[in-house]
């Protein structure tokens, strides 16, 4: 008895044509879908950080005119100021401006400027990064929800010594680095040394 085995060969199905997008609607698709990544990116990116060009000199020698500087807008709604930090606000006199300047007083401190020294609650601060000692006196108490800031070209700058405080709401963020020019990028130092000298 032969026995036979059977094989099904199975005719190739066509496929109907796939109707796809064409190349000009897959580009169009393509780059709106680019953008909107960008546009996304880019608003993501400001809402935690600023870029900043320095107009004056009154922050040398630790910032020079011209210099762009990275701002970290979160820092201080994740945090609280401390002194020492280089900070960037609203001009209170003319919020449309903003001013770079070294936190020198907390809330509730007492800040006094004497014999070319600063002092907080009764501590002179050490302060290795300032241009020339001030050569103004004066007193304040830093109100609540207020910091007291100065530049680092100490009589060279418009600051809390000649127009007041900085409300809190008026900060935008704190600086981290220079970027631009290349030849002077650097990380930003905010020492916690600008505390009590002994």
């Amino acid at each position: 008895m032969q026995h036979y085995s059977s094989e099904v060969i199975t005719e190739p199905v066509e496929t109907p044509p796939h109707k796809g997008r064409s190349g000009c609607l897959n580009f169009v698709i393509d780059t709106l879908e680019t953008v909107l990544l960008a546009l996304v990116l880019f608003f993501g990116i400001n809402a935690v950080s600023a870029r900043v060009r320095v107009e004056n000199i009154s922050m040398q020698p630790t910032l020079h005119a011209g210099e762009f500087v990275l701002v970290n807008k979160m820092a201080y709604k994740l945090g609280q100021p401390k002194i020492g930090d280089i900070i960037v606000f609203h001009y209170p006199l003319n919020p449309k401006e903003d001013y770079i300047k070294r936190v020198i007083g907390l809330p509730g401190d007492d800040v006094r400027v004497q014999g070319g020294v600063v002092f907080v609650n009764g501590q002179p601060l050490d302060e290795p990064y300032i241009a020339a000692r001030p050569n103004y006196t004066g007193e304040w108490h830093v109100p609540p929800d207020s910091l007291f800031v100065l530049g680092d070209n100490r009589n060279q700058s418009s600051d809390s010594h000649s127009w007041g405080f900085v409300p809190m709401d008026d900060v935008v963020g704190k600086a981290l680095v220079v970027y631009w020019p290349l030849d002077d990028m650097q990380i930003l130092e905010h020492p916690t040394v600008a505390s009590a000298a002994p």
